[in-house]
Formats: structure tokens, C-alpha cells, sequence
């Protein structure tokens, strides 16, 4: 009897679960139509506007659609030697057709990203089609570039006949691709992503470590405050956050120039008596970083601040502990969910800077996201935009996993 009971309990259970999940079905399907609006709208202005943007890391029809019948003519080539007669006419083919439609600079600028002066010889050949002579078209390719009966150049050419491309994307991490496929680094004169990489990662945690020495201590003073000083103390700590990021960045250029506020006040105290390069250097970039950045480390973390009961400290200086023996082992501790929120939200942010860093900072300051911005804006150049955007995504997202793993989501407050 008691092994028939102890058998049918477990269905029981099971049973009532099902009948509780199908009882509050209708619940969770009125829940989620609620939501769908805003779930949609994110999704047609936000994700799928970032997605179509970073797909441009890998997408590759220039050569595609430029070039068919000479990628046709390159089928069967063996990459070794300078390709045969048929494939000259068919580039002349291809490229007279591109004089008509307007796409050869677009080509060119394409080709010249893996092999510079492409572009050149392009457009050479481009004007020069009227003046080709009957005959064979090698040798007068070969007159206007002697590099076109080079096989590397027409290996480039035939690499791109795919539709995607790793090219933007090992660029993005200093690799490239020789002439036969194989991977390797760049040249050390044009590795320059990786370093561009670890300067963002360095001054955002210069900026996070900042923004918790400052943001730690003051929200211990406003958790303790009476309440009207708390009040007024906190207005302080938002304040900054009801002006313009460009105001609050601009002011900034005003206080650091070489004879902005700070320069004259070191000076008349007597602290310096030259004036000191503040603006444009890293310095200047971290302090307002900083400055614009406390807001978000000091809420998480008063927040949690607030929770934590008062007679605690009473009680652990009851029991013999030093004051800053009770402060380390008893109220510290329970501040670690605030301060990991705050300093997640502080190194993520700071990722992504670009007008501080455009504004403040010298070259040597400058963040992947003004790269990404020169990419886009003045070399059109969107495959390397997308494939720094993408560099910087995963960067972000693995700090983001890798900080859950190690403080746990259960712990993470943010307010």
C-alpha cells in the first residue's frame, strides 16, 4: 500500500502542473500580446537595422557583379601562372561594360582594399580600352602595368568571386590572406586594429576603476545622510544626467584647454608654474569619461546601499569588531550586486564612447568607435566598419558572459 502511494504521488504532482500550466496559458498569451507592439517595433528599428549593418562584414558583391564573364574566364585557371588570352578579353568585356554603367570606380575601391594601386589600374584600363589595338590583349595590359601578368593579381580577383568575404573580418584582427589562401599576420605597419582593440579595453577600465573609487565612497555618504541631505546630494548625482552628452563634453574642452579654468587655477594657487598640457592627452580623455560616467556607477550601487539595514554595523561594533574591521566583513560584502552592476554598466558604456574621446583626446586616445565612425562617414568603407562593429559586439558580450560567470546574474542589482 505504501509503494502504490508512493508511486501515484509523483503523477499527482505532475498532473497538477500541467493543470496549472494550462490554466495560466491564457495569461502568458494576453502577456505576450501586450507586449508584441513593442516587441515589433524593437525589431523593425533596432535589431534588424544592426543586423543588415553587420552582415556587411562578410557580404562581397563588387567582383561579382563587375566582373562575371572574367570570373568565368578564371574557372579553370590554376593560380600559378598569368592567366590565358581569354581571360584579358573577357576583363576587357567586363570592364568596357563597367565604363557604361558607372561601376568601375566601385570595383577598383574594392580591389584596392587587398591590393593597393588596384584602383589605379583599373580606371588605367578603364580610359584606355578605346586605344587597344587589334591582337592580343596581354601584352597591352602589360604595357599599361606590368603587374597585370602578375598570377597574385588575378588571384585576388578570382578569391572575390564569392559572395562572401573573410577579408573585412581578419583585417579587423590583423590577419590576412596571401596569395594562396593561407592566413597570417599583417605586416607590423598595418597592425593596427588589435592595438586599436586593447586602448578601448584599457581606457574603459581605467574609466570603470575611476568612476568605483569615486562613485563608492560618495554613495556610502548619500546612504547615510538625513534625508533632506540625501535628497539633495543625490539631485547633484543626476543633474548630469538631464544635460547633453556634447554639452557636458564641450565643457570639458573648455576646462582642460592650455588656458582653461584648470590651468589658470593651478597657476594662481602657485601648484604649477607653467601651464600644462590637460587637453588632448589620455588624461584629459579618462577625467571626462569619468565625470559623465559616475551617474551610473553611484545608482546601482546606493541602491543597494539603501537595503542594507543599519543596526548591522551596531551590531558587529557590539560584538568587538574595529570600525574598519565591521565595515570590510559585514557591510561590504552585501554592496557587491550594486558595485558589479555599476561597473558592468560603466566598462560597457565606455566601450562604445565617441564624442569624448573625439573631442578631449589626442590620436593616441581615440576608440574603436571613431573608427568605425571614419570607416563609415569618410572612407564609405561599410565592410570595415561592420567588421569592427562586430569585433567590438563580441568583445562586449564575451566581458558580459564572462563577468556572470564570475559574480553570477542572481547577484547583478540594478536598482
Amino acid at each position: 500500500m505504501t509503494q502504490t502511494l508512493s508511486l501515484a504521488a509523483p503523477a499527482a504532482h505532475a498532473s497538477l502542473d500541467a493543470a496549472l500550466r494550462r490554466a495560466e496559458r491564457p495569461n502568458r498569451l494576453r502577456a505576450f500580446a501586450l507586449a508584441l507592439p513593442a516587441l515589433i517595433f524593437l525589431i523593425v528599428t533596432f535589431a534588424a537595422p544592426i543586423g543588415l549593418f553587420l552582415t556587411a562584414a562578410v557580404f562581397n558583391p563588387e567582383v561579382r557583379a563587375v566582373l562575371p564573364q572574367t570570373l568565368a574566364a578564371l574557372d579553370g585557371w590554376d593560380g600559378r601562372s598569368t592567366p590565358g588570352e581569354e581571360a584579358f578579353i573577357a576583363l576587357a568585356a567586363d570592364l568596357a561594360r563597367a565604363k557604361k554603367d558607372n561601376t568601375a570606380a566601385a570595383l577598383g575601391k574594392r580591389l584596392n582594399y587587398e591590393s593597393a594601386g588596384m584602383r589605379s589600374r583599373i580606371m588605367s584600363v578603364v580610359r584606355h580600352l578605346g586605344n587597344f589595338k587589334d591582337g592580343p590583349l596581354a601584352p597591352q595590359f602589360a604595357a599599361l602595368d606590368p603587374v597585370w601578368a602578375s598570377p597574385d593579381l588575378w588571384t585576388i580577383i578570382k578569391r572575390n568571386a564569392s559572395p562572401l568575404t573573410p577579408y573585412y573580418l581578419l583585417t579587423s584582427v590583423d590577419l590576412g590572406q596571401d596569395a594562396s589562401g593561407n592566413v597570417g599576420r599583417v605586416e607590423e605597419s598595418q597592425a593596427v586594429f588589435l592595438d586599436i582593440l586593447g586602448r578601448t579595453l584599457w581606457i574603459a577600465g581605467l574609466v570603470t576603476v575611476a568612476t568605483l573609487a569615486l562613485g563608492f565612497p560618495t554613495a556610502y555618504v548619500i546612504s547615510l545622510a538625513p534625508a533632506r541631505t540625501a535628497r539633495f546630494l543625490l539631485l547633484l548625482v543626476l543633474l548630469p544626467l538631464w544635460t547633453s552628452l556634447l554639452v557636458r563634453t564641450t565643457a570639458w574642452v573648455v576646462l582642460l584647454q592650455t588656458d582653461g579654468v584648470i590651468n589658470q587655477a593651478l597657476l594662481g594657487l602657485g601648484i604649477t608654474t607653467q601651464k600644462l598640457q590637460l587637453i588632448l592627452t589620455r588624461f584629459g580623455t579618462v577625467t571626462a569619461m569619468t565625470h559623465i560616467q559616475l551617474p551610473f556607477t553611484i545608482l546601482p550601487i546606493l541602491s543597494v546601499m539603501k537595503t542594507i539595514p543599519e543596526g548591522q554595523m551596531r551590531a558587529a561594533r557590539s560584538l568587538g569588531a574595529p570600525p574598519l574591521r565591521a565595515f570590510w566583513r559585514v557591510y561590504a560584502p552585501q554592496t557587491v550586486p550594486g558595485v558589479a552592476a555599476g561597473c558592468l554598466m560603466t566598462f560597457i558604456l565606455s566601450l562604445g564612447y565617441y564624442i569624448t574621446p573625439a573631442l578631449v583626446g589626442g590620436p593616441r586616445d581615440q576608440m574603436m568607435s571613431n573608427f568605425i565612425a571614419t570607416y563609415i562617414n569618410r572612407d564609405l568603407n561599410w565592410g570595415m566598419a561592420a567588421a569592427l562593429a562586430c569585433l567590438l559586439l563580441v568583445m562586449t558580450l564575451s566581458i558580459y558572459l564572462v563577468f556572470l560567470r564570475l559574480v553570477g546574474a542572481e547577484r547583478i542589482k540594478l536598482g
